[in-house]
């Protein structure tokens, strides 16, 4: 399980932002452009406003160009060029997400929120260290964080400090107890390690959380086809895939930071022919 969508926690740091908005509203301009520098951020400030509204409704084609444009109106306020760089890390533009995000942080060099949404672009580009740098730093601002505290497990995880990995994994679960991807990607590590009697316990604990994942039930029943119980992990696979088909791509599969040893098992696992047929229909 990778990293989530960062723009869930930009909306709730947006919650928070104190943006002094103008008393206007939305007056209409006027006809000789004598707006001042005051008149313009006030814009831009709206702007932001609106465009965090437009990411909660999941409208990014609209909010982007309005994020923009909320970086010329207001070039001085950290949460203009926040949302845009976070925005264009949701797209997959990462090099420009890293740019503009780098912009805020020198507006707000002490926003641990900036900071997260960077390691998480440094993640995807798999500048690791980088990440790495950045979510410490973060998390030293912020430890309640869960997300960013997930995501530095998984990169120490890509860096292959598992123990640095599982102890982060166990300080965001110890956090909230219902986060079952922590416990998921213990046993992606447990696995890669050679225990799999410990990473199905690990897989049958976040299942016990959310019955209805697709991850560790699908890892599971490789598992248990390797470990020579077919019958028991075909069902578990097909009901896994009847679920979401997504998981039966290794490429997939390999974004969720399953190893060489599980890809391995799971590529013989699909290819399977009731799991061939499910996969097909």
């Amino acid at each position: 399980m990778p990293k989530r969508n960062w723009l869930l926690s930009v909306l709730a740091i947006a919650g928070s932002w104190q943006l002094a908005a103008p008393a206007f509203g939305q007056a209409l301009l006027p006809y000789t452009f004598n707006l001042n520098v005051e008149d313009l951020e006030e814009n831009g400030i709206v702007l932001v406003q609106d465009v965090v509204q437009l990411v909660r409704f999941e409208q990014y084609d609209l909010a982007v160009p309005r994020a923009k444009l909320a970086t010329q109106l207001a070039p001085n306020i950290f949460e203009s060029w926040f949302i845009l760089g976070s925005l264009y890390v949701q797209q997959q533009e990462l090099d420009r997400g890293i740019e503009t995000l780098l912009k805020a942080q020198e507006l707000a060099p002490e926003e641990p929120g900036i900071l997260f949404t960077l390691g998480s672009a440094y993640f995807q580009k798999g500048r690791f260290e980088e990440a790495l740098e950045v979510l410490e730093a973060g998390l030293d601002l912020n430890p309640e964080s869960i997300e960013a505290r997930f995501d530095l497990g998984n990169t120490y995880l890509m860096l292959q400090r598992y123990d640095d990995a599982i102890a982060s994994y166990d300080v965001a679960f110890t956090q909230q107890e219902d986060f079952w991807p922590a416990i998921n990607n213990i046993g992606l590590i447990e696995y890669e390690q050679g225990d799999v009697k410990g990473a199905i316990a690990s897989w049958n604990k976040a299942l016990e959380i959310d019955p209805d994942a697709v991850e560790p039930k699908l890892a599971i029943a490789v598992a248990l086809y390797t470990e020579g119980q077919p019958e028991r992990a075909l069902q578990l696979g097909e009901e896994a895939l009847s679920r979401d088909r997504k998981y039966a791509e290794l490429d997939f599969l390999e974004e969720n930071l399953w190893g060489a040893r599980l890809l391995a098992d799971a590529a013989q696992f699909l290819a399977t022919p009731r799991i061939q047929a499910l996969v097909s229909r």
